[in-house]
C-alpha cells in the first residue's frame, strides 16, 4: 500500500453501501482521503460512513440513484460543495442477472444497462469539470465480463463492454487535461452483487450461482485498486482466473468459450431440473 497517497484528496465512490464499494471507502480512508459515499441504500451507506468516521476520515454521504442523471448531478454538486472538488471518482455501483438470453425479458437488460453503464456515465459527466480542474482520476468497475463472454450474463457483459467503449474513448479525450482513467476488471469477489442479482423476469435470484475459482477477498481487491488509481494504471485485471481468461480470450477464444460454457452451464441445468 502507498501510505498516505491520497492525503488531502477527495474521493467519491458509488455503490458505497456494501461489497467492494464499502471496502474501497475504507481503503481510501486509510490512505488519508476524504470520502464521499454515494448509494441508493441510505441505511447501508450510513453504516459504512459510521465506520469511516471511527477511522478518523472526513466524510459526506448522499443518497443517490445513479440511473437518474439529475440526481447524480445534484449529488456531485453536494460533494464539490462539501470538499471543494473531487480528485477521484470510482464508478462502482452495479447489478447483475442470472438468466439465459432466450428467457430474459428486455426490461432486465435495460435495468442492468441503466445501473452499470448509464449510472457511470451520469456520475462521470457531473464530476468531469471538477476532475479536469484538479487533474484527477476516474476508476471504472468493469469485470472479466468486460472483455469476455459469460454464459447467463449477456446483459451484464453488454453493460461492461459498453463501459470499455465509453471510458477508453474518454481517456483519449481527457488525457490532455491530466485526467486518468483506470478500467478495473475483478474476477469473482466476496461482495453483495449476487444478493441483488435479477432473474429472467426481473425478480431477485434466490439460489447460489456458479463461481469460477476461489472468490477474492474484497479487502485485498480494494487495496490493489487503490494502488492502481494512485499509479494511474490504464487497466487492472485481478486474480489468476482473470489474467488467464484475458490471455485465452485474446489468443485462443474458442478454447476460452468452451471452458467457460462448460463451467457455467451447470447452474442452468439445475434450474431446468428444479
Amino acid at each position: 500500500m502507498i501510505t498516505g497517497a491520497f492525503t488531502g484528496k477527495a474521493v467519491a465512490i458509488t455503490g458505497a453501501g456494501g461489497g467492494i464499494g464499502a471496502t474501497l471507502c475504507r481503503a481510501f480512508a486509510h490512505e488519508g482521503a476524504s470520502i464521499a459515499l454515494l448509494d441508493i441504500d441510505t441505511r447501508a451507506m450510513e453504516s459504512v460512513q459510521t465506520d469511516l468516521i471511527e477511522l478518523g476520515a472526513q466524510t459526506t454521504a448522499v443518497t443517490t440513484d445513479v440511473t437518474n442523471a439529475l440526481n447524480c448531478q445534484t449529488a456531485i454538486e453536494h460533494v464539490v460543495s462539501e470538499f471543494g472538488g473531487i480528485d477521484v471518482l470510482i464508478n462502482n455501483a452495479g447489478i447483475t442477472h442470472f438468466s439465459l438470453c432466450e428467457n430474459t425479458l428486455p426490461t432486465v437488460y435495460k435495468r442492468v444497462m441503466d445501473v452499470n453503464y448509464f449510472g457511470a456515465v451520469h456520475c462521470t459527466l457531473a464530476a468531469l469539470p471538477s476532475l479536469i480542474e484538479r487533474r484527477g482520476a476516474i476508476g471504472v468497475m468493469s469485470s472479466i465480463a468486460g472483455f469476455a463472454p459469460l454464459v447467463g450474463r449477456a446483459g451484464y457483459c453488454a453493460s461492461k463492454h459498453a463501459l470499455h467503449g465509453y471510458f477508453e474513448t474518454l481517456r483519449c479525450e481527457v488525457k490532455r487535461h491530466g485526467v486518468s482513467v483506470t478500467m478495473i476488471c475483478p474476477g469473482f469477489t466476496q461482495s453483495n452483487i449476487e444478493r441483488n442479482a435479477l432473474a429472467a423476469d426481473g425478480a431477485r435470484v434466490t439460489t447460489g450461482r456458479t463461481q469460477v475459482g476461489n472468490a477474492a477477498n474484497a479487502d485485498d481487491v480494494a487495496r490493489e485498486i487503490v494502488q492502481a488509481i494512485a499509479r494511474r494504471k490504464r487497466t487492472l485485471v485481478l486474480s489468476s482466473v482473470g489474467k488467464t481468461s484475458s490471455l485465452l480470450r485474446k489468443f485462443a477464444p474458442s478454447i476460452y468459450d468452451a471452458i467457460m460454457t462448460r463451467k457455467m452451464r451447470a447452474e442452468f441445468a439445475r434450474d431446468r431440473n428444479a
